[in-house]
């Protein structure tokens, strides 16, 4: 059975409702004057909340239903120059073009765009994203994207019933319990994720084997290494330390070296592949940025600086 595109496609937080003012592009979607569309680099959420009214032309006996770039826009969320992105990187391209050359999308192609943004949503990167979509059955992918969402699910419930907790604690003018303050922070949370990510490399198998025997208090100690890290790249950022100075990359390394001793094996050109991570990823980008806002990008910028050959 078909699902209406719009149940595959409802996208949040999509420009639906900037598109008023301004110049108009193809099929009336505001365009955006200059600079990158901030769409081509953000995540969104799929729901499913309205029908639409596709066109059909007819082949043979049977329709075939297809779509303009503008409808596909409509319907996700999107804009129109994101898809043109997509079809360029050729991680969505649009299965026919018309006489006149304008994309025609299919359902098979609007089921693509799914699990492209749902794999966005996630954090994958869009390079991953393509090698992803062409590696499994539809069926196999969906399956695969909901455990990911799942896991993902989980470790957010774990969050709010740890804040919830601790604004019960701090109306009653109580002291929480240490260990309950990281009761949602544990990385063990993330063990569904990273394994249904990387569970078939090295790096993968050595953390499962380092972090199974750790303590609450060897996670304290880790997690106090981490937070010093963080805290002096962050002061140095805002000291207006280049991120390629021997400050910076000083503790860059010490966050590699810090990674290196409590997780797995971490070579500089792992960990610069790390640092793409910390800011193509909305979750870690949004964890550093919270501390101050570039901050991702900061530490990255440190990061390679200190796999640089020198």
């Amino acid at each position: 059975m078909a699902l209406k595109p719009i149940r595959m496609l409802e996208a949040l937080p999509g420009p639906r409702n900037r598109r008023s003012g301004g110049a108009t592009g193809q099929a009336g979607v505001t365009a955006r004057p200059g600079g990158l569309d901030p769409d081509v680099t953000s995540g969104f959420r799929v729901f499913g909340v309205r029908e639409t009214q596709p066109r059909a032309a007819t082949t043979g006996s049977a329709p075939v239903v297809a779509y303009s770039v503008g409808e596909v826009a409509r319907l996700s969320g999107l804009s129109v120059r994101t898809l043109h992105h997509f079809d360029q990187i050729g991680v969505l391209k649009p299965g026919e073009r018309g006489e006149n050359g304008y994309r025609r999308y299919s359902q098979a192609d609007l089921r693509r765009l799914q699990r492209l943004l749902v794999y966005r949503e996630l954090g994958f990167p869009l390079k991953e994203i393509s090698a992803l979509l062409s590696a499994s059955t539809p069926k196999a992918g969906l399956e695969r994207q909901l455990r990911l969402m799942q896991a993902q699910a989980e470790r957010t419930q774990a969050i709010i019933h740890a804040l919830r907790a601790a604004i019960a604690a701090e109306e009653k003018g109580q002291a929480m319990n240490p260990k309950d303050l990281f009761e949602g922070f544990d990385n063990s949370q993330y063990e569904a994720e990273a394994k249904e990510r990387w569970g078939e490399t090295d790096a993968y198998r050595e953390n499962a084997r380092r972090t199974g025997r750790y303590s609450r208090e060897d996670w304290a100690r880790i997690a106090a290494e981490t937070e010093a890290v963080e805290a002096g790249l962050a002061a140095l950022m805002a000291a207006g330390e280049p991120a390629s100075g021997a400050a910076a990359t000083d503790l860059a390394e010490r966050h590699r070296r810090h990674i290196d001793g409590s997780y797995y094996p971490c070579s500089l050109e792992m960990h610069a592949g790390l640092a793409d991570m910390y800011v193509g990823d909305p979750r870690f980008a949004a964890h550093y940025n919270r501390r101050a806002p570039g901050l991702a990008q900061y530490i990255s910028d440190a990061i390679h600086a200190n796999a640089a050959p020198r």
